[in-house]
């Protein structure tokens, strides 16, 4: 790419609000749970899907899909100052936690314990009602 078209492809991006998206098999189960389950602001966009509202402004499409197929990587990540407490308050809202064994471990909890900071945050996985992936994990230290 020469420099004067990189510059347009810079021009055009650098500025634009991204914002993710992903799909789910029934609007209604997953509007309920990233609301009522997950405590998020969640509306409703002209039948089309849904928006979730993240802190910092950020936006997340979630948009119905009829061969909806999970997805079998993490979607979405929420960091959390006490993983321990996040993962009890939402086991009493019904939230299952994915067990692993092996070399990614998890505890009776369903967390995988980091043994030093260079291995990363304490963090727990768990599906939404259309099976893809969600974590919540040890927020960094700053």
């Amino acid at each position: 790419m020469n420099d004067r078209k990189r510059k347009e492809v810079e021009a055009m991006f650098k500025d634009t609000k991204a914002f993710s998206s992903f799909s789910v098999d029934d609007l209604a189960k997953a509007k309920a749970f990233y609301g009522e389950t997950l405590g998020l602001n969640v509306t409703e966009e002209m039948n089309m899907g849904l928006k979730l509202h993240i802190a910092g402004g950020m936006e997340i499409f979630v948009y119905p899909k009829e061969d909806h197929q999970p997805a079998t990587f993490t979607i979405l990540n929420f960091p959390v100052d006490d993983i321990d407490k996040a993962v009890d308050e939402l086991k009493a809202h019904g939230v299952v936690f994915e067990k692993y064994g092996g070399k990614l471990q998890t505890d009776e909890k369903g967390i995988a314990r980091s043994k030093s900071p260079e291995d990363g945050p304490d963090i727990a996985w768990f599906k939404d009602p259309a099976g893809n992936f969600l974590s919540v994990l040890t927020k960094e230290k700053a």
